[in-house]
């Protein structure tokens, strides 16, 4: 359901910036200030998409079937994974990619095509 907020959790393996911090008294504050930013925008992102998601699917619902929407779904999903893997992340970009759109274009297909 959620296709922003993996961005954040595959950000922080690639790049983690997790320093030790001295001793004192703000130890605290340091480490629970950037979790609370970083909660905040993770559930900002997530509202954003949800206040987007939800009326989508119902407006879909009348035009489509629950099927037709779940893949319409994945596909999209994995349009917007494929890209920020390969040039974020910078995984290399492997024909196991092509044969996975294309059986995702074939689910695609079967689940519009007329009956």
């Amino acid at each position: 359901m959620n296709d922003v907020p993996w961005i954040d959790w595959y950000q922080s393996l690639a790049k983690p910036s997790w320093k030790p911090a001295p001793r004192t008294i703000g130890l605290f504050w340091q480490i629970l200030y950037p979790a609370i930013i970083a909660t905040f925008a993770s559930w900002g992102v997530a509202l954003a998409e949800y206040l987007l998601q939800v009326p989508a699917n119902r407006i879909g619902y009348t035009t489509m079937n629950l099927g037709q929407l779940k893949i319409l779904h994945e596909a999209i999903a994995l349009s917007v994974f494929v890209p920020f893997a390969v040039l974020y992340m910078k995984h290399s970009l492997r024909l196991n990619y092509l044969w996975a759109a294309l059986c995702i274009c074939g689910a695609v297909y079967f689940m519009f095509r007329e009956s």
